[in-house]
């Protein structure tokens, strides 16, 4: 009842923002000068606007990075309901760089700003028609992003203070030029166009900060929300920057952002997956892993919030009972899905692992945050890689 509510209250103010064909509003002047503020770190509170951390500014209909900003990219990224997103990385002038960690999140020091803007292509239609897209890096040319071409939903803020990391959100403004602080979270409701000319109806969840931590909390021992991505294996592979294509370990020691651990060739490194679905042998092992462990692993560890399932999937895991191989599930509930183990080696059918990762009912779907529908291609790789073991239960 109180999301039904949410939802109508969400769609009345879009339809007093918006105009009879759908567009968005007649766009006011932009205020530059809030775009153009110096970048700066925030050591308490809660910045009511994107804007006031003066990570972007908005040039020539484009969202540009200030200067400092390092955008990066996933090997294999998290999903969210399709969406693309502009990730970004900033220490103040003089702070001292990442330390190294070979499997963990560096170590940032205090004052590091770390953003994720989240996008979707625009489609025809109207304003809230947009396309489904799995080019990761649509739109942005590794300096700035082209607003005119895609619809931007929300940016992220993690920044780490002196008591640790916080989390902030911010949803962008129908006129796509400002921001407001979402910390209760927001729905967005969407028409997405997928592949065929085929439409659906796509309820995009902004979560709140408590909903955040949910995700971030990496250890419920001691309740600190950390980043999940800039870890050496997620971001051990080329990105095209603006001044061309470099691996981003490399490019992070280069810029100052990193000290510590080997060489990009010797360090850990997750496979390259966005959205291929006709991999075999090693190479569907390792995007299925490398998917499984960005998707699932910050929870489904021994420290994360569903260590007590006992499915524990990080890449250190080998694969067997603990990854889910013919075990039972301990409390799932209604979210077997009338199935006996979460994994059946040969037959992904009769294993929950996949019938969770496909249905959209609340009780049932995994991850349980941060999507509304079924990833098809992610579903695809993981039933793949079920289908290709050996044995059975």
């Amino acid at each position: 009842m109180i999301r039904a509510l949410t939802l109508l209250a969400a769609a009345f103010l879009l339809a007093a923002c918006g105009n009879d064909a759908g567009e968005p509003p007649s766009r006011a002047p932009v205020d530059m000068a809030a775009w153009e503020a110096e970048t700066v770190f925030h050591a308490s509170g809660n910045p009511a606007r994107l804007e006031d951390w003066g990570q972007f500014r908005i040039e020539d209909g484009r969202l540009v990075l200030a200067e400092g900003v390092v955008p990066y990219g996933l090997n294999t990224a998290l999903f969210s309901d399709y969406a693309l997103k502009l990730r970004t990385v900033w220490l103040p002038e003089g702070a001292a760089p990442a330390i190294w960690h070979d499997t963990e999140t560096f170590d940032f020091p205090v004052g590091t700003v770390i953003t994720k803007t989240f996008y979707y292509p625009r489609g025809g239609g109207g304003f809230e028609t947009v396309a489904l897209e799995l080019d990761p890096n649509a739109h942005f040319d590794g300096a700035a992003l082209d607003l005119s071409a895609v619809r931007v939903i929300e940016t992220r803020i993690l920044v780490r203070r002196e008591e640790g990391w916080a989390a902030i959100p911010y949803v962008w403004n129908d006129n796509q030029r400002s921001t407001r602080l979402a910390r209760a979270g927001a729905f967005v409701d969407l028409t997405l166009l997928e592949a065929g000319g085929r439409s659906g109806a796509l309820s995009y969840q902004v979560p709140d900060v408590n909903q955040c931590a949910q995700c971030h909390v990496t250890n419920a021992a001691d309740g600190q929300v950390r980043p999940i991505g800039p870890r050496a294996r997620h971001l051990n592979g080329d990105y095209v920057y603006a001044h061309g294509e470099h691996n981003q370990l490399d490019h992070w020691r280069e810029a100052g952002l990193l000290t510590g651990g080997p060489a990009s060739a010797g360090a850990p490194r997750n496979a390259v997956w966005h959205g291929e679905t006709t991999l075999s042998g090693m190479a569907l092992e390792a995007a299925a892993r490398a998917y499984i462990d960005i998707n699932c692993a910050h929870c489904h560890s021994r420290t994360g919030h569903a260590r007590t399932s006992g499915l524990y999937l990080e890449p250190s895991d080998p694969v067997g009972p603990a990854f889910g191989v013919c075990k039972p599930p301990i409390a799932a509930g209604r979210g077997t899905g009338n199935r006996r183990y979460s994994i059946v080696p040969g037959d992904s059918q009769a294993s929950i692992f996949t019938f969770r990762m496909e249905t959209v009912r609340p009780d049932a779907m995994m991850p349980e945050l941060g999507r509304s529908r079924a990833h098809s291609e992610g579903v695809a790789l993981v039933a793949a890689w079920i289908d290709a073991m050996a044995g059975g239960c």
